[in-house]
C-alpha cells in the first residue's frame, strides 16, 4: 500500500527537498505552504501521515494541530527548531505523535515516518496484521483496549489516543503492576533503533493521564515511580 504524506511548511526549500526524498522512497506527497490552506485539505481528504513545521505565519503548527485534532487523529510529526523545548512539549501534549528538531537528517525522518505508519497499521505486512488480530482485546479493570481496531475505553467511555500513546499504554497494561522503564517504553513506541529522549515519554504519559481524566477525574491508573519508570495499576 502506498502511503500519502502531507507536508506543511512555509519554507519551500524544505518542502521541495523533503518531498523529493519521500517520493524516492515510494511515498505520495501533498505540499502546503501555510496552515490555513492545509487544514481544510487534511480534513476533507486525510493523508496517512502529516508533517508540520511549528513556526509558520497566519496559522502556526500548534494551532493547526489543535484544530485538526478536533476532527481527525491522523499521525502527525512536528518539525521544530533545535532549542525550542517548549514547542516540543506543547506539541506532544496536544497530540503529536513525534517531533524532529531542525536541522534534521532526511534518513531519520523517513525512519520515523515508517515506524509510525507501521504502528498505525497503514503500512504493514500480512503477518503483522494477523498478529494484531490474534492478540485480542486487553481488559484491565475499567480499561479496555482493542489493538486490532485501535480502540480504547475507560469504564465504557471512549478515549481517543494517538498511535504513540496507544503503544505506550498497551505496553504498560499488558503487565499490570510491573514497572516499565522509560527505555522500555521507548522501545515499544519507537522502533528501528530510533533515539528518543526521556522528556518525550514523559510528555506522552502526561497527555495520557489528561485524556483519561477528561472521562474520569479520579483516574490514577498510570503510576510514576521516580527514578524507575511507570506502571499500570488495575486495582
Amino acid at each position: 500500500m502506498t502511503a500519502t504524506i502531507a507536508l506543511v511548511d512555509d519554507d519551500r526549500n524544505i518542502l521541495t527537498s523533503v518531498s523529493i526524498a519521500l517520493q524516492t522512497e515510494g511515498f505520495v506527497t501533498r505540499l502546503y505552504s501555510d496552515g490555513e490552506t492545509a487544514l481544510k485539505a487534511l480534513v476533507d481528504n486525510p493523508p496517512d501521515l502529516a508533517i508540520f513545521d511549528i513556526k509558520m505565519p497566519r496559522m502556526d503548527g500548534l494551532e493547526l494541530l489543535r484544530r485538526l485534532r478536533e476532527k481527525s487523529r491522523i499521525p502527525v510529526i512536528f518539525l521544530t527548531s533545535k532549542d525550542d523545548e517548549l514547542d516540543e512539549a506543547l506539541g506532544l501534549a496536544m497530540g503529536a505523535d513525534d517531533y524532529i528538531a531542525k536541522p534534521f537528517s532526511q534518513r531519520l525522518l523517513i525512519a520515523r515516518i515508517r515506524a509510525i505508519l507501521r504502528r498505525s497499521e497503514l503500512v504493514q505486512s500480512p503477518e503483522t496484521a494477523t498478529a494484531a488480530e490474534q492478540a485480542g482485546p486487553i481488559d484491565r479493570g475499567r480499561l479496555s483496549m482493542d489493538p486490532a481496531r485501535h480502540r480504547t475505553t475507560w469504564a465504557g467511555e471512549s478515549v481517543t489516543l494517538t498511535v504513540t500513546e496507544f503503544l505506550i499504554l498497551e505496553t504498560l497494561a499488558q503487565r499490570p503492576g510491573i514497572v516499565k522503564t522509560r527505555n522500555q517504553l521507548m522501545d515499544a513506541a519507537y522502533q528501528d533503533d530510533i533515539y528518543v529522549d526521556d522528556r518525550t515519554i514523559d510528555s506522552h504519559i502526561k497527555r495520557l493521564r489528561r485524556k483519561f481524566r477528561q472521562v474520569d477525574p479520579e483516574f490514577d491508573a498510570i503510576e510514576t515511580l521516580y527514578g524507575a519508570g511507570y506502571r499500570f495499576s488495575d486495582d
